[in-house]
């Protein structure tokens, strides 16, 4: 074998000095691996290409597997524990183009050839979508405030750059990647402003089987996301366009794999047939051996169909959720969002869907109900409860928002749900379980700040001080006009979480996106007047302006250090420990400035110099070190970058964690799990998945789905 190789090596690399082919020799004779693997080294024309990516590819089993590597610094690569099939094989890498794709069996030490791009554009189509979403010329902060249709074009409704950029970075990035070759994209018409005119009207029609009745709400979005933007938003984006297709490409490369990076194993499979997965859950988060080796669970979203992969057997199967309350057929109005497992295997999912005109009214605003007596509610959303004993699914009406859902660390295992203006809601699991009643079980508490300092909440609503105006920022200079009274506050709520370190409830403020906070809940023992509601808003700075806003999601570590995911490209960490100031007629917003830390995201930053090009959906906390990277290790979904984002304890800066194929990822949900404590790294994992919503935009094209990933991180890249 040794021979055979420096033949080949011989006729294929005469420009190798001696010392370069002996030690690529040497390289390859190192490479150890077992019947299930493949492994060898990969070389170019100067030699071995460290922190490439090697693909190996199936379908000749139950869904389409892929299983991707990186290679070390002389070049070589292990890819382990595959099941039985027939690969192709090829290398994907900064600076190249993809490889002709060789044939492999398991138990093959196989060497690559790398090929190098022809030039720097040929190279530039594997960068990831904020490379060319970076390219974007955003407008000056001279343009505002803006002065209208008849002045600049700018909306007036916009006092400064980042309030637009606010609009931008969440109102049209939150379903798909700008940048990936669909949208740097379009058909030379001769005027691409009316042809992004037109892009932004079409979506997906109604009736389209792959997004039911969402087609036309999709549009609606992006047609009313862009007007916010105003004229000057829509000759931004044609001018983008325009420009690449006359040759222009990012001015930086991204960097290979390099350090810790390298060692993560990457598992892909198809789930099914499912589009705009959403989610993923494979355990109870508090005990990540809970369902060890069993089904990962996803959900499609506006198809409303929960999805089930073996990831033993590669078996994928769909289970509709129930389409209207309490039981008829399944149909595209369900609309489930967010799922957690609990230590029993019940999955509790937050569910879009609308109130039912014949669901049971409940206790929503009984007034003999000690909740709806302090704040009647008119009635919420619906949450499914899933037996994954039996796949049997069953709603129940609540009075609140259904959104997103967490579990508590108490005895009752609470779960908590965002997803309103006004209350904060939950569910105790344990009364529920005992009494099947969710009138029983469900309870709310207004958002009211402690600002006249007693330690609990005034239970009359006429002694509170009204809110500042709905759905608005607090101003700066806002002061409660009572001191002697408590304080009404409002926001939407998007992502939350619960603490470990105190089981205290962390809720995002989403609504408006500009500039964003954390509402904090603690729910005490005499329920509701207990009920204790603290906000922190994103520190505004001397000139006015925030290091970083949209709070969209989070999560909270060990120490109970809250991680914020802001579409402005920060992880902001707030440290509630430092605050000097708790509660009291200061405590409405910007009085912990202090608590505040904030961290960029990799990657390059937009045409100011200082807005960072990807986008964070949300955060997860590896508080049991499942990943190895360490225990509270903080992971982000980086939805412009194919890649999650990791920032392990004590490090200053995030590390990428690229997926390279099929370009596009888009990760939503995290979770992690110990399949075997004993077998070291082979026996844990992280789970993600591809949640874009144009499944069409990855790099398969129309047609494919979405895809399930399991992250791995070996000790070394050779680890097999």
């Amino acid at each position: 074998m040794r021979d055979q190789v420096r033949n080949f090596l011989l006729a294929a690399t005469t420009c190798l000095s001696a010392s370069m082919l002996n030690a690529a020799l040497a390289a390859e004779s190192s490479v150890q691996i077992d019947s299930d693997d493949i492994g060898g080294q990969v070389t170019g024309a100067k030699g071995p290409e460290a922190g490439v990516w090697v693909i190996a590819e199936t379908k000749d089993l139950k869904t389409r597997f892929i299983k991707v590597v990186a290679t070390d610094d002389q070049g070589r690569y292990v890819i382990p524990d595959l099941p039985a099939a027939n690969y192709t094989i090829f290398v994907r890498g900064y600076g190249l183009v993809d490889s002709k794709a060789v044939a492999a069996k398991p138990g093959t030490i196989l060497n690559l050839k790398a090929t190098a791009a022809p030039n720097a554009m040929a190279a530039a189509q594997y960068y990831p979508a904020n490379y060319w979403y970076a390219m974007l010329d955003i407008p000056k902060p001279s343009m505002f405030p803006g002065t209208g249709p008849d002045g600049n074009g700018m909306p007036r409704k916009w006092k400064n750059q980042q309030q637009w950029m606010a609009q931008l970075q969440e109102g049209c990035r939150h379903c798909h990647q700008i940048g990936d070759l669909a949208t740097r994209t379009l058909p030379d018409t001769g005027n691409s402003v009316a042809a992004w005119s037109e892009r932004i009207k079409i979506a997906r029609e109604p009736g389209d089987i792959t997004y039911g009745d969402h087609g036309k709400e999709n549009a609606g979005v992006m047609i009313n996301s862009m007007s916010r933007l105003g004229a000057p938003g829509l000759k931004m984006f044609s001018d983008w366009t325009d420009k690449i297709r006359k040759g222009a490409m990012p001015p930086q490369a991204p960097p290979r794999p390099t350090g810790q990076e390298r060692n993560a194993v990457f598992t892909i499979r198809d789930w099914g047939n499912a589009t705009f997965a959403h989610d993923v859950v494979s355990t109870d988060r508090r005990n990540p051996t809970e369902n060890a080796n069993g089904p990962i669970y996803g959900m499609t979203q506006w198809t409303g169909q929960l999805i089930k992969l073996d990831p033993n057997t590669g078996e994928n199967k769909t289970i509709p959720f129930p389409g209207t309350f309490p039981s008829s057929p399944h149909d595209a109005s369900t609309n489930p969002h967010h799922m957690v497992r609990d230590q029993k295997g019940n999955i509790w999912v937050a569910n879009l869907q609308a109130p039912i005109a014949d669901a049971p009214k409940g206790i929503c605003s009984d007034p003999t109900n000690k909740f709806a007596a302090v704040y009647p509610m008119p009635g919420g959303r619906i949450v499914h409860i899933v037996d994954t004993k039996t796949d049997k699914i069953k709603g129940e009406a609540v009075c609140f928002g259904s959104h997103h859902v967490a579990l508590g660390f108490d005895a009752n295992n609470t779960a908590y749900f965002s997803g309103e203006i006004d209350v904060m809601g939950w569910i105790d699991t344990k009364v529920y379980e005992a009494t099947k009643d969710i009138n029983k079980a469900q309870g709310w508490c207004p958002m009211v700040l402690d600002t006249n300092g007693d330690g609990k909440m005034e239970l009359n609503s006429k002694n509170w001080n009204p809110a500042p105006p709905l759905m608005g920022p607090v101003p700066a200079d806002w002061k409660a006009p009572d001191p002697t009274k408590d304080t009404k506050i409002n926001g939407y709520t998007y992502g939350m979480n619960v603490s470990p370190a105190d089981d205290s409830v962390w809720f995002f403020k989403y609504l408006p996106y500009y500039p964003g906070g954390l509402f904090r809940l603690v729910k005490g023992a005499n329920l509701p007047e207990t009920c204790r509601t603290e906000f922190y808003e994103t520190p505004q700075q001397a000139d006015g302006t925030y290091p970083a806003y949209v709070s969209r999601a989070g999560d909270i570590d060990s120490n109970g250090v809250v991680w914020v995911a802001f579409a402005s490209g920060q992880i902001g960490a707030f440290d509630r420990r430092k605050c000097k100031v708790l509660n009291g007629p200061t405590a409405t917003g910007q009085h912990c400035k202090e608590g505040w830390k904030f961290y960029d995201m990799p990657g390059p930053k937009m045409s100011d110099g200082k807005t960072v090009a990807d986008h964070a959906y949300n955060v997860f906390i590896d508080h049991h070190n499942v990943t190895g990277l360490g225990k509270d290790t903080v992971l982000v979904p980086a939805d412009y970058s194919d890649s999650l984002a990791a920032l392990p304890p004590g490090a200053d800066k995030f590390m990428t964690i690229r997926v390279p194929y099929p370009l596009g990822m888009y990760a939503r949900g995290m979770d992690v799990r110990i399949d075997d404590p004993k077998t070291g790294w082979k026996g844990r994992g992280l789970w993600t998945e591809f949640g874009t919503v144009t499944i069409g935009h990855q790099e398969d094209g129309e047609g494919d789905t979405s895809k399930v990933v399991k992250v791995q991180f070996r000790p070394d890249p050779l680890a097999k």
